[in-house]
């Protein structure tokens, strides 16, 4: 049995998909309201924060995959992700389960450097600490040897279909609607994004794979980084028009956050879109050298068309 903690989101369905056309047909999903995407999957309602049900959650199951999203809201992730990732992580240690953690980067500086597995966490507002938080926990659980788990990191998504993220919302999304996109801070600064089907092939290969167990992986990425002005030039050479773009600079969010709490959630964010945001997944590359990365223009070609 594997299970999907926080089943519904594209990650957490592309991850389901993947299980079960690769590893197995042996599936459960767990959330609040879980929906099936193959007839053979089991279906668990539960509440994470509740230990109980978390534990009943993943009673029974060889592998936990923990993909739990909570929207942008410091105080919720605040009073709602560490209380999840205790009860797991206690769940896991009860039944013998082991956890596969779908991380993402807010914990690291926001700097040019690149960030490899080993940089140092250095978060830069509330959701930064957060992450950084939930990542420490498991972190020394694998450490002291009360479960047997991995942390699989991604950096900011892009995809298709339903795929919640600034940019698919300011840039992608506004093009298929014919309107003019827009991109936050900087156009000239390179940006790691992962395609998020690729990220959920690539935490199911770690899963099924022994001894990916214990450490942390960047999950992987095309490493023929773009800028936004790149990618609107190639959204552009895909629809068949010259498309332009529009930069939201700082003091724009400066003074609409004090206005519009989603601006304000996302500004302790946009320090890493002033420069270069280089996210290596050499590791897993080396590691998994058969994995097929989706390329950026592969991917802007297949957004615009859906």
């Amino acid at each position: 049995m594997h299970t999907v903690l926080g089943a519904g989101g594209p990650i957490a369905d592309e991850l389901v998909k993947e299980l079960h056309r690769t590893h197995t047909k042996d599936i459960r999903l767990v959330s609040r309201k879980p929906a099936r995407v193959h007839d053979t999957d089991e279906l668990v309602a539960a509440d994470l924060t509740d230990a109980e049900a978390a534990s009943r959650a993943v009673a029974g199951s060889q592998i936990a995959y923990l993909t739990v999203g909570l929207p942008l809201d410091s105080e919720l992730w605040e009073r709602q992700f560490p209380v999840i990732m205790r009860n797991v992580i206690d769940a896991c240690a009860e039944h013998g389960t082991k956890l596969v953690f779908f991380d993402n980067t807010y914990m690291y500086p926001g700097t040019p450097e690149p960030q490899t597995e080993s940089t140092a966490f250095a978060p830069g507002g509330r959701k930064g600490r957060v992450r950084g938080e939930l990542a420490t926990m498991l972190l020394e659980a694998m450490r002291t040897g009360r479960v047997e788990g991995l942390i699989g990191r991604a950096p900011e998504f892009y995809g298709p279909g339903p795929t919640k993220s600034y940019t698919n919302s300011l840039v992608f999304d506004r093009i298929k609607a014919g309107k003019r996109p827009f991109v936050p801070v900087n156009a000239h600064a390179k940006r790691s994004l992962i395609w998020t089907p690729d990220a959920s092939r690539a935490l199911a290969l770690l899963g099924n794979t022994p001894d990916a167990y214990g450490q942390t992986w960047h999950l992987p990425i095309d490493p023929d980084r773009k800028t936004y002005a790149e990618l609107v030039e190639i959204a552009g050479e895909t629809v068949g028009r010259e498309l332009g773009y529009t930069v939201l600079p700082m003091l724009a969010f400066r003074i609409g956050r004090r206005f519009v709490k989603p601006l304000d959630e996302m500004y302790e964010l946009l320090v890493r879109y002033r420069g270069d945001n280089i996210f290596d997944s050499s590791k897993f590359a080396a590691r998994f050298p058969g994995f097929r990365v989706t390329t950026y223009r592969e991917g802007v070609e297949r957004i615009l068309a859906g």
